[in-house]
C-alpha cells in the first residue's frame, strides 16, 4: 500500500499536468479517465478574481459546503441497481449525473472567482447507505482516491472531506482512518441518520470516538432519505422535501447528539452542520424549557441543551442579515463558517452575506471567511 506522501505525491504530479494542459492536449489525455469532471475550458488567467479583505487586510474564504460527484461510483450503483432493480436508486443516479455542473473545473473555477472563495472543501452526499458491504467499501474507496487525486492537483484551491459507510460502522472506521492518513482527507461527510437509525444511537459511538481521536471534522448533510414524516407531506409545490424536509433532518440529528448525551461522551468532537443547523438555533430554547414543563421526560444533561450549541459549527447557508445575526446571537460568532451548496445556488453571496451582518466585528467576519475553518480543517490560510 503506497504511503500517503506517496500517493499525493503521485496524484499531484499527474493533476499537475492536466491543470495545465491546454485544450489541443485534452482529447490525448482523456483516456487516463482520472478526473471525470474535468473540462476543456480554459482554467484562466483572464477571469476577474474577487479578493475580499477586511480592514484593509487579505482575507481568505473558505468554503466548508461544496459538492462534487465521482461518476465512477455511480457506474458502481447503476450497474447494481440494474442488476437487483432499484429503480430508485437507478433514476436518482441517472438523474445526479445528468449535465456538467458538478464536474466543470473550468466554470467551478469561474464561479468561485466571482464569489470570492478561495477555497473549497469538497464533499459527496451519501447515497449508499443502502449498499451492502462489499459495494459500499467499493464505492467509498473510488470516491476518496479520486478526491484526493483532484484536491492534490489544486492544492491552492480544494481540501477533501471524505465519504464512508456509515451503514457499517466498523468500516466507516477504517475508512476514516485511511482518509486521514492516506488520503490527507480534512474531514467527513455524513447524513443526518442512517436507514432510520439516529447519529447518537450506541452503535456509531466508536464511530464517533475515532472521530475525536483522530481529530477530524464531521461534516453533517441531511438526506431526503432521512425525513421522519410521511413522504406524502412533503410533496406539491415549494421543493417542500429539500426546503423543509433537510433542515428538519439536521434539526433531529443535532438535537439527538445533545439530548441522548453523545456530546457529552465525546465532548471534544468537531461537528460542523449544513445550512445554518437547521432549525435547531432558531427554537432552541424549548429544549431549556422542556426541563421545567415536563421534568419527567426532559432528562438533564451536563448544561443546558442550549448550551450545547456553542461546541457545535454551523454553515452559513442562511439567506437574510437578520438569519445570519440571529445565528450568532445563539451560538456565536466563533462557531459560525462560510458555506456555499455549491453547485446549486442557494448561497451565491457568501461574502456579502457575512458583510451584511450586521453587529460582527472585524475579527468575527475573519474568523467566518476562514479562521476557523483554518483551525478544524488544519490548513495556513
Amino acid at each position: 500500500m503506497p504511503t500517503r506522501r506517496g500517493f499525493l505525491k503521485s496524484a499531484a504530479g499527474t493533476a499537475a499536468g492536466i491543470l495545465f494542459a491546454g485544450c489541443e492536449c485534452v482529447n490525448s489525455m482523456a483516456s487516463l479517465a482520472l478526473y471525470s469532471w474535468q473540462s476543456s475550458a480554459d482554467l484562466g488567467t483572464n477571469r476577474k478574481r474577487r479578493e475580499v479583505s477586511v480592514a484593509g487586510s487579505r482575507v481568505k474564504v473558505i468554503d466548508v459546503h461544496a459538492h462534487v460527484r465521482v461518476p465512477e461510483a455511480w457506474n458502481l450503483v447503476k450497474d447494481r441497481v440494474g442488476r437487483e432493480g432499484r429503480p430508485g436508486d437507478a433514476a436518482q443516479a441517472t438523474s445526479d449525473n445528468a449535465g456538467n455542473t458538478h464536474n466543470d473545473i473550468g466554470k467551478r473555477l469561474a464561479d468561485m472567482d466571482e464569489m470570492g472563495v478561495d477555497v473549497q472543501a469538497l464533499s459527496i452526499n451519501p447515497f449508499w447507505y443502502w449498499a451492502d458491504v462489499d459495494l459500499s467499501r467499493k464505492i467509498i474507496q473510488v470516491q476518496n482516491e479520486k478526491i484526493a487525486e483532484f484536491c492534490a492537483g489544486h492544492p491552492d484551491r480544494f481540501l477533501g472531506l471524505g465519504s464512508v459507510a456509515l451503514q457499517y460502522p466498523a468500516l466507516a472506521i477504517e475508512q476514516m482512518e485511511e482518509g486521514v492518513k492516506k488520503f490527507g482527507m480534512r474531514g467527513f461527510a455524513i447524513a443526518g441518520s442512517v436507514n432510520g437509525d439516529d447519529l447518537s444511537a450506541a452503535k456509531f459511538h466508536p464511530f464517533w470516538a475515532k472521530a475525536q481521536e483522530l481529530d477530524t471534522l464531521i461534516f453533517i448533510h441531511p438526506q431526503s432519505a432521512g425525513q421522519p414524516i410521511d413522504g406524502r407531506r412533503l410533496q406539491g409545490n415549494g421543493y417542500l422535501d429539500n426546503v423543509i424536509g433537510h433542515p428538519l433532518e439536521t434539526t433531529l440529528a443535532l438535537t439527538h447528539l445533545i439530548q441522548d448525551g453523545t456530546l457529552d461522551l465525546f465532548p471534544n468532537l468537531k461537528i460542523c452542520a449544513a445550512h445554518g443547523g437547521g432549525y435547531l438555533p432558531s427554537y432552541s430554547g424549548r429544549n431549556d424549557q422542556c426541563l421545567t414543563a415536563y421534568p419527567q421526560l426532559c432528562k438533564p444533561l451536563k448544561k443546558l441543551p442550549t448550551e450545547y450549541l456553542k461546541q457545535l459549527y454551523f454553515d452559513s447557508v442562511l439567506f437574510t442579515p437578520e438569519d445570519m445575526r440571529h445565528l450568532v446571537a445563539v451560538v456565536g460568532a466563533s462557531q459560525v463558517v462560510v458555506g456555499t451548496d455549491y453547485p446549486t445556488k442557494w448561497n451565491r453571496t457568501p461574502v456579502d452575506r457575512i458583510f451584511d451582518t450586521p453587529g460582527l466585528s472585524d475579527a468575527d467576519r475573519t474568523a467566518i471567511f476562514s479562521g476557523t475553518l483554518a483551525k478544524l480543517l488544519k490548513v495556513n490560510v
